[in-house]
């Protein structure tokens, strides 16, 4: 693929509200579609919420795909896109926060499972334990989650293993601990393009209304969007010289 679409799904999350949630990403899933979009990413956590532990608890995870991502699978294959889901998932006795590659057939290309995730919001997720680029319509590319992001390590790993360029969805809003240049400097260290998709809304002890979502290069932050309510980000990329087509975000907001 030489040219191509991609849609960041810039969602207001609310922790603990699965079914909610979930209409959601459909909704936005179908309106990227319907923009355009060939690669659609969603934000860190974007079933669940980053607190949804003191909600609604951990038992209903379950390992993936579950019923409702089997439909969303299905639904994925139908549009013919490729999606990047981020959502809890178990296997055994262990849970973890993952995101998937979905491709156009509605089969699982690839998964990545957070392995920064030393945090109070966390406490419920065990580490991943390893790295691979993940192949999209010829391109690889390294899938990381969020504080992933904060020490160069994985993104060299990934870029030693043939990723062309990063992508990240991300709960990271601003505050103590909040992003501290860490996405220019993973480019900058790696020379390889990043997505960032971030999301906003508000839970008990996070605000997330300042997050933005990013496409940086170089260090440099080319395209970038806040907002206070969910909305569909549309941008064209070239992926032969991995620079964006687009002079800024298409904002669609969601009606949900």
């Amino acid at each position: 693929m030489r040219h191509g679409r991609i849609a960041l799904l810039h969602l207001a999350v609310v922790p603990g509200d699965i079914q909610r949630n979930q209409y959601v990403i459909v909704e936005a899933l179908k309106a990227a579609a319907a923009l355009g979009g060939q690669w659609i990413i969603t934000p860190e956590l974007a079933v669940s919420g980053l607190q949804f532990p003191q909600v609604v608890g951990t038992d209903w995870i379950q390992p993936q795909p579950d019923t409702w991502t089997a439909r969303l699978y299905q639904l994925v294959k139908n549009l013919k896109r490729t999606l990047f889901l981020s959502c809890p998932e178990r296997d055994g006795r262990k849970l973890y926060n993952s995101a998937f590659v979905i491709s156009p057939n509605g089969t699982i290309l690839g998964r990545h499972r957070k392995i920064h995730v030393v945090s109070d919001s966390l406490a419920w997720s065990s580490a991943g334990q390893d790295v691979a680029p993940i192949e999209c319509d010829g391109i690889k590319i390294g899938l990381l989650i969020c504080s992933d992001m904060y020490t160069g390590d994985l993104a060299e790993r990934l870029k030693s293993k043939g990723a062309r360029m990063l992508i990240s969805p991300a709960s990271w809003g601003p505050g103590i601990h909040g992003p501290n240049g860490e996405w220019e400097l993973r480019t900058r260290e790696t020379g390889l393009p990043l997505f960032v998709c971030n999301r906003t809304g508000t839970e008990k002890t996070l605000d997330f209304l300042k997050a933005p979502s990013l496409v940086v290069k170089n260090g440099k932050r080319l395209l970038s969007h806040t907002s206070d309510r969910s909305a569909v980000l549309s941008f064209d990329w070239n992926f032969t010289t991995m620079t964006p087509l687009s002079a800024d975000y298409t904002v669609t907001y969601l009606r949900v």
